[in-house]
């Protein structure tokens, strides 16, 4: 079983646990290397060391410049930072005011660019995914046009893990000229996060999904990329984020990220088996039920469902009485359920996406876990569709 109790934690898209390691790096630099890093005198620079030397450790990770990491507060706050940052650059010079995206980011993506385009002016285009959530390289080519600034899809769904073909929206974006930004937040310790291979010229991490600290992320902004500061204040990270930058967390976001991609190859194929194991226990085990995102191009340790007739909501309640920890991505509007924006974008049917749950893995969990899932999850979904 695994580290909590009795209790199974199945939500690690969600959050996942500080890893010892991760927080014995942390230690000294809440009380005994405290200064400022922006001081002068030693305690400041004693600071300044360890977080340029966490920002190569990130840098060696993603095969890029030191220079071309900016710590930030979370992933949220990266994917703001360089949306609303290119727009801004790119406006300010005249270059377009165009931002093509996908109708299933995250809100940190698809509320900013939202906002920009009711309050300050900018186009959007949400280009179409197919049923598995999976976004057409050439439609994003064929929606470019002379006054697009930027593209910006996810690299992996945290809702239905699905995985985007990065390399060749990548590739079209280089080719037009056009910047392209991915919020990757589930993907480290999971696949590869070379940002030359992608193409990408920015992308949003948050340590608090690969085992750091919450309130820690950064972004990748590729060297000569104009961006605008959306915090404005003293010239930390380079002029790129203003405020005294902490100096634990960075240190913890790096060693978490280093760890997880040390281990990312044999973690990944135990996850894949454990995940592999849920989604065809599942599918056998609970009548009208249905994988939701792409059956392979999909993350390793992420699981998503929806079944008919019954809530997603309640699936989650009854697997928590027994001690299992899990997410459903139906929404609750003026006091009526409703599927997610993303199962509706891909065209599920709202008497299906009612009823979604997610379950993610990571270190903690078992074989032994997996098995206690597959044993008591058909008997929920009976019951509650019993007494509907």
């Amino acid at each position: 079983m695994s580290t909590y109790d009795d209790r199974i934690y199945l939500d690690h898209s969600a959050t996942t646990p500080v890893d010892p390691r991760v927080l014995r790096a942390m230690l000294p630099y809440w009380s005994d290397v405290f200064g400022n890093t922006e001081s002068s005198h030693s305690f400041g620079q004693e600071a300044a060391g360890a977080l340029e030397r966490a920002r190569q450790t990130i840098a060696d990770v993603l095969g890029c410049r030191l220079s071309e990491i900016v710590f930030t507060g979370s992933g949220t706050e990266a994917d703001n930072l360089a949306i609303r940052g290119t727009a801004w650059a790119a406006r300010s010079v005249g270059h377009g005011n165009h931002i093509i995206t996908t109708p299933i980011e995250h809100h940190a993506v698809s509320h900013t660019t939202d906002q920009l385009r009711d309050r300050f002016g900018f186009s959007v285009t949400r280009v179409p995914v197919d049923r598995h959530g999976l976004v057409d390289p050439q439609v994003i080519s064929e929606a470019i046009g002379p006054e697009t600034i930027l593209v910006s899809v996810v690299m992996g769904n945290n809702e239905i893990g699905t995985v985007q073909p990065m390399v060749q929206i990548g590739r079209i974006c280089r080719e037009r000229g056009v910047l392209f930004h991915t919020d990757a937040v589930q993907v480290p310790g999971r696949l590869p996060l070379k940002v030359d291979e992608m193409n990408v010229d920015l992308m949003a991490l948050s340590a608090h999904k690969f085992y750091g600290p919450k309130g820690s992320g950064l972004l990748y902004i590729r060297r000569d990329t104009r961006l605008e500061p959306v915090m404005t204040g003293g010239e930390h990270e380079r002029g790129h984020r203003a405020g005294t930058v902490n100096v634990a967390a960075a240190v913890g976001l790096a060693t978490a990220l280093r760890l997880a991609e040390d281990e990312r190859r044999d973690e990944s194929r135990r996850l894949r088996s454990m995940r592999d194991t849920l989604i065809e226990g599942i599918l056998e085990r609970v009548p009208e039920s249905r994988l939701t995102g792409h059956p392979k191009l999909r993350l390793t340790h992420h699981a998503s469902f929806a079944f008919l007739g019954v809530e997603g909501e309640s699936i989650v309640q009854g697997l928590d009485l027994k001690g299992i920890a899990a997410s459903s991505g139906a929404a609750c509007a003026e006091g009526e359920a409703e599927p997610s924006l993303v199962l509706k974008a891909m065209g599920l049917p709202a008497k299906w996406g009612l009823g979604s749950l997610r379950l993610t893995l990571g270190r903690s969990n078992t074989e032994d876990e997996v098995a206690r899932t597959l044993e008591v999850l058909p008997g929920i979904v009976d019951r509650i569709r019993t007494r509907t």
